[in-house]
Order: C-alpha cells, then structure tokens, then sequence
C-alpha cells in the first residue's frame, strides 16, 4: 500500500497520537481518515487509504501557510477548518496516499476533492510526500509546492564502514571544524550511551521526555508529543527507536531519539533536549552519534528532519521536498499556483548554489550526487 514506506504511517504510529491525546479532542487536530473499499464475494476490501485531518490551525505542520490564511481571512472568508493530509508533527517524506496501484491512488485524490468540495474547506494540502504521490497529484491539477531537507546517503558504490572514513571523504576545513566539535564535547567530560529497542526502559524515557520538553520551554513553545505517547511507542513500536544519552560526571545531562526502520535500513532525526548548556553538544547528539551509529549498523540513509543549512557542514546534503495543495477558491487558487511557482525556481537555484558548496572533497561529491539521483 505504501510505495515508500516509513514507520509513521503504521497504525500503531497514528493510533498512538489520537489514544495519547495528541491529535483529537481540542487539540485541532480532528481525525477524518479517509478510505475507499469495494464489496464482493471475498468481503469488504480495502482498496486506499488516507490518514486525513480537520485543521483549525497550522502548527505542527513544518510547510507553512500563515501566509495564506492571512490573505483568505482579509477577505471575510474562513480558511479554517483545512483538509491536511500528513503524519502530525512528523517532517519525514514518504507515502500518503496508501493505494493498491496507481488507479486507486488517483481515486483517493478524487475523494479527497470530493470530500474538501462537500465539507465546504477551504483548502486540502497533502504534505511530505513521495514521487508516486507527487505524480497523482499532477494528472488531478493540484499545485506542487517544494521544499529543502537535508539527508545523508550512503555511497552505494564505494560504502563508508565507520565515522573516520566519512571524515576522509570531507574537505580538509570542514573535517577540522567536526573533529574540533568533537573535541569539545569530549573534554567537557561528556561520554554517550546507546540504548536501542527495548533497552530503552521507563527511566530513561523519562528522562529524554523531560529533555524533549525542555528544548520547546527554551523556544517558548508548548510540546506536541505527551509522556503517553512515548509510552505507546516503547509498548507498540520499540524496534523503531535508538536512543542516545550523554552523561557527564556520572549524570545524564541530555539525549536525543532517532526512529529508524531495519529492514529498509533508514533512520530519522526526530528530537533531543539537554539539561546542561555545553558547547556543541547538540551537534555531537543530533548528528555525530546518529551517522556514526549508522555508518556502524550498516544503515543507507540518514535524514535530518526540517529546515538546518548548518547540516551541511557535519555531512548531510540537501535534498527536495513536496507537497500538494488544492484551494477551493479560483482567485486564490491562481494567486497560489503563482507564488508557487516563483518559489520552486528559487528553492531549484538555492538547492543548486548549495550543491556547489558541498562538505565533500570534489571527487566524493560528484559521486554523493550520483547517488541522490
């Protein structure tokens, strides 16, 4: 059903958030799954799939339309409730139209509309999505909108086996920057521990909660994800989860969580807090120790998350992003598809310029950009 699958579209992943609290309720996060079936000799079938969402707002979403609503409102008209298509707070390309093949997908998208037309919304906006996805969007006329990640990619040709060799493949500069990184971390006192799967116990998911909660506190936010819903994750989906601790002094001082999947051999950036401010700890805990966990797993892909020019610098390339949209109004829908227009020509030539920029010695970039394609 998914052309390329991630662990965030399993059930567990969005039944978690709904059971947890996170989505739902007053949250605005109202859920409206939307699915196709046919009936027949065999049974009811399930034939697509969407995990479909009522927006009173735009948080939690990381392809941003303030902009738009602004505009829509300052005309009289309301452009909340939205329909959204995505995983909640979860930046990760990957499937959102499940479908058995490509005439179902193109079916979903069509009731999609259907559903936006009907509930009398504004807007549909299916976000992070994959190439299969993009294309059905295409045939139906939505606008495509892009966007910049930026990943790290195995080199499929000549594979890396530790972080050393990564290094080796670097600019001499950008090399010394990440050694001297490093380097400060370690004569701070800081050592790190890895916890994979089910040796992450209820103690230290508190304690990475509470760094979780600490990094919103610090950008005057409030969390999206509650205690509970990790507590699901650790019950339901505890292989898709390594966590890496630093202690300083005996004590753990700050963590940060990836999801990975191992039998595509992929992993996710996805959150990290620290109760002690330390020069570069972040980049050891967010970067460093994931890439070299997966350099030493056999992993193929890392990918950062959201948003983070500063990534190129520690190894991770940019990457395009999309995402479709479908405003009711012709007017909008007009002045929408322009704007996005101009703005993949200018993410097209910012994702050029920073290919010239590459962290990578210039016979190791030529190939990392073979190898993305």
């Amino acid at each position: 059903m998914q052309a390329h699958p991630t662990p965030f579209m399993q059930y567990a992943y969005l039944h978690a958030l709904e059971a947890a609290g996170c989505v739902g309720g007053q949250t605005g996060w109202e859920t409206a799954w939307l699915s196709l079936r046919t009936e027949g000799p065999q049974g009811v079938r399930l034939r697509a799939a969407c995990a479909l969402y009522l927006k009173s707002h735009s948080y939690g979403e990381y392809v941003f339309d303030w902009s738009w609503a602004r505009a829509w409102q300052r005309q009289g008209l309301d452009y909340y409730p939205k329909a959204l298509v995505a995983v909640p707070f979860t930046p990760v390309p990957g499937s959102r139209l499940l479908a058995e093949d490509e005439h179902w997908r193109d079916r979903l998208v069509r009731a999609l509309e259907a559903f936006t037309h009907q509930a009398g919304l504004s807007s549909a906006h299916v976000l992070f999505i994959d190439d299969t996805d993009r294309s059905a969007f295409e045939r139906a006329g939505w606008t495509i909108r892009e966007g910049v990640q930026f990943h790290w990619q195995q080199d499929p040709f000549a594979p890396m086996a530790d972080f050393g060799q990564l290094l080796q493949r670097m600019q001499r500069d950008k090399r010394k920057k990440i050694l001297q990184e490093r380097r400060r971390v370690a004569e701070a006192g800081v050592r790190f521990s890895v916890h994979e799967g089910a040796a992450i116990d209820a103690q230290l998911w508190d304690f990475f909660h509470h760094c979780y909660t600490l990094t919103y506190r610090a950008h005057h936010s409030t969390p999206y994800l509650t205690r509970g819903f990790f507590r699901r994750m650790a019950q339901t989906m505890a292989t898709n989860w390594v966590l890496f601790v630093a202690h300083r002094q005996g004590q753990p001082i700050a963590s940060s969580l990836i999801a990975v999947d191992p039998a595509r051999h992929a992993a996710w950036g996805r959150y990290w807090g620290a109760t002690q401010q330390i020069p570069c700890l972040h980049f050891e805990a967010c970067y460093y120790q994931p890439l070299q966990w997966c350099l030493e797993q056999g992993y193929t892909r890392f990918e950062g998350g959201a948003q983070g020019q500063h990534k190129m610098a520690r190894g991770l390339l940019p990457v395009k992003t999309s995402s479709a949209h479908r405003v009711s109004d012709p007017r909008f829908a007009d002045a929408v598809a322009h704007a996005l227009a101009i703005e993949r020509e200018d993410v097209a030539g910012y994702v050029d310029e920073l290919s010239e920029h590459s962290p990578f010695r210039e016979e190791w970039a030529t190939r990392s950009a073979s190898a993305r394609g």
